[in-house]
């Protein structure tokens, strides 16, 4: 277990083999179905394929930070991704007869995953157990006292994808006052970064672009677990009052700095709906910068950032051209690890994944990005290529249109970035501005990694 105050933090394991026994045969199945489910969404022969399997933060809560829960009213904040082997913990905490499962607290996309990016969700009653369910996504963006009455320590256990703007750790995040104002601890359960632990690329965010998809000042990927973020969060104060919280990191074991989801050996569970594989998790950090556009990020298809296009481009234009860059590594970073194939795709409603979808039943024409080795993406760099090959591509009058005033900074951080794509810079200049960032943050960072 990892404790945390705000003066800084260390690590502290107890010993309490009485409750493993009692637990070891409770979740032997569950070991053995976690060390035996692969990993999904790249090709079998796929180069950073392993069979090494990761135990998450819920499966040592269970066997060895049981005390953090036993005989207590337990609050979660969760969805559909907090699987355990190949149950949720949901059930795992309902069904245990010494602990009281009393609420539990949905992000965006709702306690099921189903709901549009961006959708407000509501309150209601989760079917399977009859708990109550807290949506914070909505009017309500984190717990309030009344919402954590009779909760006795409150639970965090969500699946992230290590980008910046993805709102899951924003979720933790904000529940931190919430706890220290209930007066419970708060406990995060830990799981893999699925791009890595090494990755960091970006420029960090500026002060004036906080945002629900930019609210801490980190680089576009920071190569943290959602552990390690808990408790970077709490030590730089990034919310108010959360000098008297009580912040618990279950931490997981076998997982590594260099691992991509494909090397955990755990099964792929979408965090969110348009992230159906951990193919499209590895490009997301890039491909999610046209949302900030009026191209379509591939969404109303069933490959969702995989696919990229605009009604305006040539797909065999901008196809060539992007594997063109390939071929020059020095001249053109950061493509390493993905080809690309012209397509032509029509963006349709898909309930549950997009209901309203940019550029709906108009030809759009793109690329398919192919991850052929996910260990050595790049994503926002490639990310950078393919937002400075499609506004070349365009014409004059709707390259005025492609850059969103508010939508590119907030994700990119700053709008320095678009500037530069409009004057023609370099990607290989952009990538240099940004290595001050990543140096300071990597050293910013240190305290507070895990593994």
């Amino acid at each position: 277990m990892i404790s945390c105050k705000k003066t800084g933090f260390v690590a502290e394991y107890f010993e309490y083999e009485k409750r493993r026994i009692m637990k070891v045969f409770q979740w032997l199945v569950f070991a053995i179905v976690a060390v035996t489910v692969a990993g999904c969404g790249t090709p079998e022969d796929s180069p950073d394929r392993s069979d090494e399997s990761v135990r998450v933060g819920a499966v040592h809560l269970f066997e060895d930070y049981y005390h953090l829960i036993e005989n207590k009213r337990v609050g979660l904040i969760t969805n559909h991704s907090a699987m355990v082997a190949d149950r949720h913990l949901v059930d795992l905490l309902h069904e245990d007869p010494s602990v009281q499962l009393v609420a539990l607290f949905g992000p965006e996309h709702g306690i099921r995953g189903t709901a549009d990016a961006g959708e407000a969700v509501g309150h209601g009653v989760d079917e399977a157990t009859g708990v109550p369910v807290y949506s914070l996504y909505g009017a309500q963006r984190r717990p309030s006292l009344e919402m954590l009455e009779g909760v006795e320590v409150l639970l965090f256990d969500i699946q992230d994808v290590g980008t910046r703007f993805y709102t899951y750790p924003a979720t933790m995040g904000r529940a931190m006052p919430s706890a220290v104002e209930a007066g419970i601890p708060y406990v995060v359960l830990d799981r893999p970064n699925p791009i890595g632990g090494e990755r960091i690329e970006g420029h960090i965010r500026e002060d004036r672009f906080v945002s629900g998809i930019g609210l801490y000042p980190v680089p576009v990927t920071h190569g943290m677990t959602v552990g390690e973020l808990a408790l970077m969060i709490q030590d730089q104060g990034w919310h108010d009052d959360l000098d008297g919280l009580d912040l618990h990191v279950v931490p997981m074991s076998g997982w590594k700095r260099h691992m991509t989801w494909f090397n955990t050996g755990l099964a792929w569970v979408p965090p969110s709906p348009n992230i159906p594989d951990a193919e499209t998790a590895i490009v997301y950090p890039g491909t999610c910068l046209f949302e900030g556009t009026p191209a379509s990020e591939g969404r109303g298809t069933r490959q969702p950032f995989l696919l990229v296009g605009s009604p305006h481009v040539t797909a065999e234009v901008v196809s060539d051209e992007l594997n063109r860059r390939r071929q020059y590594p020095d001249r053109y970073p950061g493509l390493e690890g993905v080809r690309f194939h012209p397509v032509v795709f029509v963006p349709e409603s898909i309930p549950g994944m997009s209901r309203y979808p940019k550029l709906e039943g108009e030809d759009v024409r793109g690329v398919r990005i192919e991850v052929t080795d996910p260990a050595v993406v790049s994503p926002v760099t490639l990310g950078m290529h393919l937002l400075q090959v499609f506004y070349e591509a365009l014409p004059v009058d709707q390259q005025r249109l492609f850059f969103h005033p508010r939508g590119m900074p907030v994700r990119a951080g700053n709008e320095w970035v678009q500037e530069q794509m409009a004057l023609g810079t370099p990607v290989l200049d952009i990538v240099a501005d940004w290595e001050e960032d990543v140096r300071h943050f990597r050293e910013m960072r240190r305290p507070y990694l895990l593994y």
